[in-house]
């Protein structure tokens, strides 16, 4: 392991924590590896608001179109195998589809530019009003015309996907489910991922929650749901510690053989650019972006309430998850942001010994300051930012117990002084912080406390 990245990873939960605080979420549940191996599993909240069973790193989570990248894994091993190509027409595996349909290729499914309607036109499994399609239901919706020509744009398609599994079916003579636990999953080692619900009996399951908007207040979502035929679009169950081990297996770096090198290479291929502000692209089941100069592929899941995001950055061996059980999370955002979290202690490198007792979460009544001690000097991260070193300030050591703010922004209070207050001792009690006392959670909530509610 890198040595920034340990104490990365200690501070890790400590913003993760605040921002689950922050921001009302039951919990959330969060997964670092690096090279392969997971380095950080930690778990803030509840897994059921209603129970308050406490969340673990052992929950799993419906990680909806997470799937898709386990199915277009399975569809790489059948490539490797031999037993189709990605120019074979869906037709050539499946019968009873529209010609139009029929006629795309395996690629152009696995991409979204088939042009296939994303869920039908009774599309009300998402909210519970139906169930999700059975095999003969999408195969009568894979009979109705496409939406739009095959190659004419990046179309996202739970359809599209639900065909893949119907081609994995005829390839194989067996259940997606049962073929893809046994030679996908199985081979990538993952001990907490299932194709489907329902699960085996005690396993952890995470409870979806709603936004608290609608009634006042949040309001539990069931999260056991089959999804039958399309299990290969979005029923896959499992954890974050799952997760970043199988998509750190799809990048060319892995030393893994769950896919060939050449069939890595196509997963880790962006081909079309997702249409919306952001720029970011699509390949073969797999999203692409690039954060503060790292460049990632993986993917999202939404479920009726639980929402996820995992990446790999192949250039660094690191993969990274969030698993939401609300509606209203971004764990998008919290994965990118835990990127650029670690790209700060990249840049700055481990801390001097000398600047242990820097370390720590001081509070005023404008919140939370925590003092990260990096290389020879020391960042002050705001937590209840997403991103929290942004625009921070910090600290240049004059002395044992003193430091001068060598960087802030133009309201901060750049050139003044900084200074550690001991008790008799010798304990760090306080940062006197530009004329301001930082205190101790302990002692500043026993002074707001006295000050305002007494």
């Amino acid at each position: 392991m890198s040595a920034w990245l340990a104490p990365a990873l200690a501070y890790l939960p400590q913003w993760l924590d605040y921002q689950i605080a922050q921001l009302g979420l039951p919990g959330a549940s969060v997964a670092v590896a690096k090279d392969g191996a997971v380095s950080l599993a930690h778990a803030s909240g509840v897994a059921d608001l209603q129970t308050g069973e406490a969340l673990t790193p052992a929950h799993c989570f419906r990680v909806a179109s997470h799937s898709k990248t386990f199915t277009t894994a399975g569809i790489l091993r059948l490539l490797d195998a031999g037993r189709l190509r990605l120019d074979d027409r869906a037709g050539s595996h499946v019968a009873g589809l529209h010609p139009e349909v029929a006629r795309a290729t395996v690629s152009q499914l696995l991409s979204h530019t088939g042009g296939i309607i994303r869920d039908g036109e009774d599309s009300e499994q998402w909210v519970h009003r139906r169930p999700f399609l059975n095999d003969a239901e999408l195969r009568a919706a894979l009979a109705e015309p496409p939406t739009l020509p095959p190659n004419t744009r990046m179309k996202y398609t739970n359809h599209g996907f639900g065909l893949l599994g119907l081609i994995i079916e005829a390839v194989t003579g067996e259940t997606y489910n049962t073929w893809i636990a046994r030679d996908v999953v199985a081979p990538a080692g993952l001990a907490e991922t299932y194709p489907d619900a329902p699960l085996p009996e005690g396993t952890p399951l995470a409870k979806g929650h709603a936004a608290p908007a609608l009634l006042g207040r949040r309001y539990g979502v069931p999260t056991d749901t089959c999804t039958h035929a399309l299990a290969s679009a979005t029923g896959f169950v499992s954890t974050p510690s799952d997760l970043v081990r199988f998509f750190g297996q799809l990048a060319t770096t892995s030393p893994s053989t769950l896919l060939s090198f050449e069939s890595r290479r196509e997963i880790a291929r962006p081909l079309w650019r997702i249409p919306g502000a952001v720029v970011r692209h699509y390949g073969l089941g797999t999203a692409h972006g690039e954060t503060g100069g790292w460049t990632w592929f993986g993917h999202g899941g939404g479920f009726p309430g639980v929402r996820s995001f995992t990446v790999v950055v192949p250039e660094h061996g690191i993969a990274v998850s969030v698993c939401l059980h609300a509606t209203d999370g971004d764990p998008q955002g919290m994965v990118e942001n835990i990127l650029r979290i670690l790209q700060v202690f990249a840049t700055n490198g481990p801390a001097d010994p000398a600047l242990a007792d820097w370390a720590g979460r001081y509070w005023s009544l404008w919140g939370a300051s925590d003092f990260v001690p990096m290389g020879n000097k020391v960042l002050v991260a705001l937590p209840n930012q997403g991103n929290p070193f942004a625009d921070g300030s910090v600290l240049t050591p004059t002395g044992s117990d003193s430091a001068m703010i060598s960087e802030a922004n133009g309201y901060g209070s750049y050139g003044q002084t900084v200074r550690l207050v001991r008790d008799v001792s010798g304990t760090v009690r306080e940062i006197l912080f530009a004329g301001s006392h930082l205190k101790s959670q302990q002692d500043a909530a026993a002074e707001a406390i006295a000050r305002y509610e007494t």
